[in-house]
């Protein structure tokens, strides 16, 4: 069965949603999205994306077109006509369509609101047990990483050039420091088992799922430090992790060939793993 999609108001069968040409997103990447996981039929962190969507609008002036309620009943219809089990809501918000190419932000525009499911094993997935490996690659994205727009094409050249080294992702390197995954925030653990990771900044995606593992980690009594490190601290680190709302957590398991700790995934990393599924399924709806 062809999935059923939304857009502007209406669902459709994907094969007749269509967007005008002349859309922002399409034109200039214009847009910004969010992605919620859903485990048991149930969207996690929802709150959180919901927030954060509305923030990206306000950095961006632009029309937030729907109240959080109004998209929380559109992403549990999408999980009921699509009868997803497990996977997740994609979600993104152009500014709309002006009838003609402009660069200058076009006025009394109506956002393009579009939202899919994909449905997806995420609780049982061979990258949470086997690990990633990845590669290291200079940080070439814009300057306003916080905002979670579309324009994914330096994010996309990384992660190919990683395919390309028989890799599975990046780690992103800015002034010699570690800012986030491709597509992740980034995590290493020390010799002593002090998880660090990046302070928020323009630097780097404030992630939903990062906020929710750094109160699971401390719930563990686990030791946090938010601060900047070195890919070469990064080599010599215990253990390493990503975090998404797609991945949840994945242990880091090589860094540009150099096994992080033992080469396998690390006890911590499962664990926060573990504990992180079973705080989020606790508040899903």
């Amino acid at each position: 069965m062809p999935r059923t999609v939304y857009l502007n108001g209406e669902y459709l069968p994907e094969s007749e949603a269509k967007v005008s040409i002349f859309d922002r997103g399409f034109l200039f990447a214009d847009a910004i999205y969010e992605v919620t996981a859903v485990v048991d039929g149930k969207l996690l962190d929802n709150d959180g994306h919901v927030a954060r969507l509305a923030r990206s609008c306000g950095e961006l002036e632009m029309k937030n077109p729907l109240t959080a309620e109004e998209l929380v009943h559109i992403q549990k219809e999408l999980v009921r006509l699509n009868d997803v089990k497990e996977g997740g809501i994609y979600l993104q918000v152009t500014r709309g369509s002006s009838g003609d190419r402009d660069f200058a932000y076009p006025e009394n525009t109506e956002p393009t609101v579009v939202l899919f499911s994909q449905s997806r094993a995420v609780v049982d997935s061979p990258k949470a047990k086997k690990g990633i490996k990845v590669i290291s690659t200079p940080d070439i994205r814009w300057r306003r990483r916080d905002i979670k727009t579309t324009s994914l094409l330096a994010a996309c050249m990384a992660k190919q050039a990683a395919i390309a080294a028989g890799c599975d992702d990046v780690w992103l390197i800015e002034d010699g420091y570690v800012t986030e995954g491709g597509s992740s925030n980034a995590y290493i653990i020390t010799q002593d088992n002090v998880i660090v990771t990046r302070p928020l900044s323009n630097d780097i995606l404030h992630g939903i799922t990062r906020a929710s593992l750094l109160k699971v980690a401390k719930q563990e009594n686990l030791v946090i430090e938010e601060r900047l490190f070195t890919i070469e601290e990064a080599y010599a680190a215990k253990e390493a992790f990503i975090s998404s709302a797609s991945t949840f957590v994945w242990p880091v398991v090589a860094i540009d060939d150099k096994p992080i700790g033992s080469g396998s995934p690390g006890p911590i990393a499962m664990q926060i793993r573990e504990t992180y599924i079973e705080f989020a399924l606790a508040q899903a709806v």
